[in-house]
């Protein structure tokens, strides 16, 4: 099947294709060697803490806060 993009850049699936219903979440990820993209619907009960822990950003690595409040400006 072959999908085209609207006039406002969105791409249009038939229902029989991927039956859905309102509020379905997917994943799209572009697969650089097969040149195409690849949706996946991810499951709306997952557990968050797990969806958390699988971020390839470790919480380690967010920059400090700063320390001072916010100086106020003579208008």
């Amino acid at each position: 099947m072959i999908l085209t993009l609207d006039a406002k850049r969105r791409l249009t699936i038939p229902a029989t294709l991927a039956p859905t219903s309102p509020g379905d979440y997917f994943d799209a990820q572009f697969d650089g060697e097969e040149d195409a993209i690849i949706f996946r619907r991810i499951n709306p009960k997952r557990d968050w803490l797990a969806v958390l822990k699988e971020c390839p950003i470790p919480m380690d690595d967010l920059p400090q806060r700063r320390g001072e409040f916010p100086r106020r400006r003579k208008l």
